[in-house]
């Protein structure tokens, strides 16, 4: 098995020939149900009992009308993290899928092998899932675009869960358009919304949320690209961030931990690592995973306070860049950027931006913004990724 092997779990033959140029190659991670095949959720203790799925997830619909119709081919099931649950996207059962600028360090997770499909150019646009960052991580390692969704907008019947409050689906893709394409199939008349958007002309600029130091290189180049698309900034403290980040892990800890242990028939094949965590949610009891839901109102409502100033929040996606592959890079802070969105239930995107005057060893890697908007924005945030990937190209 070669490295790049590791990306699909799965790859499926056109159902149809279709010369159409602007046929959209998609593949979707494989905690999705599609029709006929397992869903291993990336885990030896889930695909092991594994049976074919007797229908689709809701939310194919509108990609199989466009594979009948020659807009689309689903060109495959791809690889993740062990259960949805990890931010580097190292798999030890089926293996990890390698990052495509750097295949020394980690692709990024959840959605390890759709992000890595894009940058390798075997995809076109991809499926991920996101209950804290698991597009946008990947996404912002692997050089590509990705678009966690407002919670509840695209239906989660037929994916495997994580934590059910906070889950949601979403497109990446290898550039913006590609992501709006796909995002059309799975929200039908989303491309007419954005092309009716106008693009953000400013953004609520929060630097170190929480007290978490980005790498300086990452904050002056997301400083680079938004000027150069020409949105203004407008600093922001954004003080309820840590607390956001506190709540998002205890939601997430405690619903997966419910999950999990509900879900997966033999748990002795989980990764020892993957258990370790998994077992930190016995300690969050249904008093205080009902306080935390609770608290998310005023995480809400604070962050509404930001969008009253500009309409958008910017940030890195990430503190720093992909870490190399090995032990320092299990405990990153990979979601410390990304996880107040979730807990919000409020759509953020993840767009890929140059390095500003990065040191030659780090030339050959990309930064990312991440975009954090109300909820139902998504419109407005592709608008606005459109703009700064055209800016900075």
């Amino acid at each position: 098995m070669t490295s790049r092997d590791t990306i699909f779990l799965r790859t499926f033959a056109p159902t149809s020939f279709s010369s159409r140029s602007d046929c959209l190659h998609v593949v979707v991670k494989d905690l999705v149900d599609m029709v006929g095949e397992i869903t291993t959720a990336g885990s030896l203790a889930v695909a092991e009992s594994a049976q074919p799925a007797a229908s689709d997830a809701r939310l194919l619909h509108g990609l199989r009308q466009a594979a009948l119709t020659g807009r689309a081919h689903i060109a495959g099931k791809v690889n993740l993290h062990e259960l949805a649950y990890g931010g580097d996207g190292m798999n030890p059962h089926f293996g990890t899928p390698p990052n495509p600028l750097d295949p020394s360090r980690v692709p990024g997770g959840s959605s390890s092998g759709s992000a890595a499909a894009l940058g390798f150019g075997r995809a076109d646009a991809a499926i991920g899932s996101d209950t804290g960052g698991s597009i946008r991580i990947p996404a912002a390692c692997c050089g590509v675009v990705g678009l966690k969704t407002t919670w509840g907008l695209i239906p989660t019947e037929g994916v495997w869960p994580l934590a059910p409050s906070l889950d949601t689906i979403g497109p990446m893709g290898a550039n913006v358009k590609a992501l709006s394409e796909l995002m059309d199939m799975l929200v039908p008349g989303f491309l007419r919304q954005e092309t009716a958007t106008p693009a953000a002309s400013s953004v609520c600029r929060v630097r170190s949320p929480g007290g978490t130091l980005a790498d300086p290189l990452l904050e002056a180049s997301v400083d680079a690209a938004l000027c150069a698309a020409g949105i203004s900034l407008v600093e922001t403290a954004a003080a309820w961030w840590a607390s956001a980040v506190d709540l998002g892990l205890t939601v997430l800890t405690g619903e997966a931990y419910r999950t999990i242990t509900q879900n997966v028939p033999d748990a002795e094949l989980i990764e020892d690592r993957l258990k370790v965590r998994i077992q930190l949610g016995a300690s969050i009891d249904d008093v205080l995973l009902a306080s935390a839901l609770a608290a998310r109102a005023a995480v809400c409502a604070h962050m509404d306070t930001e969008f009253r100033q500009a309409p958008l929040i910017a940030t890195p996606t990430m503190p720093m860049l992909p870490p190399e592959i090995g032990d320092a890079a299990v405990f990153a802070p990979y979601t410390q950027y990304t996880r107040p969105a979730n807990l919000a239930g409020t759509p953020a995107i993840a767009v890929p931006i140059p390095l500003v005057n990065p040191p030659p060893s780090l030339a050959h890697l990309r930064a990312s913004v991440q975009l954090m908007g109300p909820a139902g924005s998504e419109a407005l945030l592709v608008a606005t990724a459109r703009r700064i990937e055209a800016a900075v190209a």
